[in-house]
């Protein structure tokens, strides 16, 4: 069945296209068809992940597509143990997300076309997990930017959406840049495409020192776009403008994680550039962790606070793979086990949006004895993020903290700690906010328990938020033997680590419980003062944005681009459309009098001609003997006269 990987990706492809054009004439208005596929490929995905686990050895395929002289462009698949852990991961939290959207999005306008698209996410997304080659990944990448901009913006009548859209779009596009002159550099230094063919050589040395680091450095401005890292991040807390299932989707296991995947993917073209390409990976992630923390800590929209975690843990995993070869498990072990809690968080902040109608943590309150089963199943995300033993993310984010203190990496063992402390204040702080203290709704809301079909994924992701963490817990192991990079990398508990995270959590959540245990009008934090304010507007990034790049593109900018357009090239139109036009005239004028001339002299010098001949030529055989001999005449006088 690994031969027909290729089946993954095409399943929920073909899907778009039936429900793009048929959907609305289907059970379900394309929700069945949309859910049927995901689920083909899911099943498909556990038994090449399991194959791929069972075997041990990579399987590659591919077919030629099309072929230009030396350019040769093939489709193809390569399933290794970290393709089949993403299959896993992306076709899991799609299916669940394509259920618990029949709650969440019924009597949408758009119903149909939002399952449509969130097939063809969940297909690029895929695709881009099974290339086998460096253009297939590319358009995978595109392909997944695409979708974001469209299920982004999904309710794009309120300009909130559609600007957030536009701004997901453009931030991503920005890392895109450097991303693909990065594999233009790969593709003519090599000679191929191929990623395994690439890596090879790269690591055998065929290429320069300095191309391979520049190679590097620019494959990382792709993922520091497509993986919201400092400072492309601020696309990312933006996207909650869309429908909650799509920040589910592009926060545990589409979007954000492809700019992780391609790190790991292309880990040995970090590898065996200058030390400095994975010490730019972890300045970025020891940066990015930190301020997106604390960014969390003082937001009142519930999906901002995931949104600045998701940034957070994002960097969490890039700051594994900063480490090196010791941190690769430690990193893609935490996407796999934050792909299920964080999908969970969001989905079940979804459940509360639906329920209360609002996204404002001050405005809810009091929501546990209305909400059971989204309150307990909130409740196992927030500890699984807070890194509390047993759930998975203590065993994930735990083995992290101990590869850099074992590497020597001080400082990004440091603030490694003090991130964990703040993710487990924040998420200590959500949930406070959301089910404790008394009732801060309306009073025409009547909060209720959601239907069936989304708390069901609710509860899926629970149980594995559990369990899924001891799939690499110390005395387990597997998941090392199923991605490393070089030699399997077991964990190894180290005490002292865990038990100062652990400490250190524990400190945190009793600090939250301390400010918020009964909530306040006030929000606590802001005597904190203008630290509170230099937090709460963001460090001030968006404003620098805004007016450092976009104000000057939208005014003075955009006003001599215009002046130029109507003056200068409108000029040269215009200009140009003038001497046409004389010349038109000119063209006329001769034609009118020159050539229609000539043609109209001809016309009547033969007319003319013509009435002289018809007038010889009359048949009358008189006048034919008249000539005749009138002619002979004159001859006989010319040749007398000679």
């Amino acid at each position: 069945m690994i031969e027909q990987a290729w089946l993954i990706p095409a399943i929920p492809l073909v899907s778009f296209f039936v429900i793009a054009f048929f959907g609305k004439r289907t059970p379900g208005r394309g929700a069945a068809l949309g859910i049927l596929a995901v689920g083909a490929a899911w099943v498909l995905s556990l038994i090449v992940a399991l194959e791929q686990i069972g075997g041990g050895e990579a399987v590659e395929r591919s077919w030629p597509w099309l072929e230009i002289g030396s350019f040769r462009f093939e489709i193809g698949t390569y399933v290794d143990g970290l393709a089949g852990m993403m299959l896993i991961v992306v076709t899991t939290v799609s299916l669940l997300v394509h259920i618990y959207s029949l709650g969440y999005m019924r009597g949408d306008a758009r119903f149909t076309w939002f399952y449509a698209v969130l097939s063809l996410f969940t297909g690029a997304m895929l695709n881009l997990v099974l290339a086998n080659n460096l253009w297939q990944l590319l358009i995978g990448w595109e392909l997944v930017g695409v979708c974001s901009y469209l299920l982004i913006g999904h309710w794009w009548e309120e300009k909130e959406n559609s600007s957030a859209a536009m701004k997901a779009f453009i931030t991503t596009k920005t890392g895109d840049v450097p991303f693909q002159f990065g594999i233009f550099a790969l593709v003519i230094g090599t000679g191929t495409a191929n990623i395994q063919q690439v890596t090879h050589a790269v690591e055998g040395g065929e290429l320069s020192s300095t191309l391979v680091l520049a190679a590097a450095l620019l494959l990382f401005g792709g993922a520091i776009g497509k993986s919201a890292q400092f400072p492309l991040h601020v696309w990312l807390p933006d996207a909650m403008a869309g429908p909650t299932p799509v920040s589910a989707l592009i926060h545990a296991a589409t979007m954000v994680v492809a700019g992780i995947y391609l790190v790991g993917r292309m880990f040995l073209v970090f590898e065996s550039a200058a030390p400095e390409a994975l010490t730019v990976v972890a300045v970025i992630a020891a940066i990015t962790m930190l301020i997106a923390a604390l960014l969390a800590a003082v937001q009142d929209d519930i999906k901002r606070v995931l949104a600045y975690s998701t940034i957070s843990q994002l960097a969490y995993m890039m700051a594994a793979l900063g480490i090196g070869e010791a941190g690769y498990t430690a990193g893609f072990f935490h996407l796999f086990t934050h792909a299920f809690f964080k999908a969970l968080l969001f989905l079940a902040a979804g459940s509360i949006i639906h329920a209360v109608h609002t996204n404002n943590m001050s405005e809810m309150g009091g929501l546990r004895r209305h909400m059971p089963w989204t309150y307990w199943t909130f409740l196992i995300g927030a500890v699984a993020l807070a890194g509390i033993p047993p759930l998975a993310g203590f065993w994930s984010k735990d083995e992290i903290i101990t590869a850099a203190y074992a590497e020597g990496q001080t400082g990004l063992w440091i603030i490694a700690l003090i991130t964990a402390a703040l993710t487990a204040f924040y998420m200590t702080r959500a949930v406070l906010l959301t089910f404790f203290g008394r009732p801060r709704y309306a009073e025409e809301v009547h909060p209720h328990e959601s239907p069936p079909t989304m708390v069901g994924p609710l509860a899926i992701l629970a149980g594995l938020s559990v369990v899924v963490g001891f799939v690499n817990a110390p005395f387990v192991g597997w998941f090392s033997d199923w991605v490393y990079v070089g030699e399997p990398h077991h964990p190894e508990f180290s005490f002292f680590n865990a038990g100062l995270s652990l400490a250190i959590a524990a400190g945190a959540i009793a600090l939250g419980l301390a400010l918020y245990g009964r909530y306040r009008e006030r929000e606590p934090l802001r005597r904190l003062g203008p630290l509170y304010a230099f937090a709460e507007r963001k460090y001030y990034l968006d404003d620098i944005y805004l007016g450092g790049i976009v104000g000057p593109v939208k005014g003075p900018i955009a006003r001599g681009v215009d002046w130029t357009n109507q003056h200068i090239l409108d000029g040269m139109v215009n200009a140009a459309g003038w001497v046409a036009r004389k010349l038109g005239v000119a063209t006329e004028a001769v034609d009118r009098h020159v050539v229609d001339g000539v043609v109209n002299r001809v016309g009547v010098g033969t007319g003319w001609t013509g009435g002289l001949l018809r007038y010889i030529q009359s048949g009358n055989v008189q006048r034919y003997a008249i000539v005749l001999f009138a002619g002979v005449a004159i001859l006989a006088v010319i040749f007398a006269r000679i």
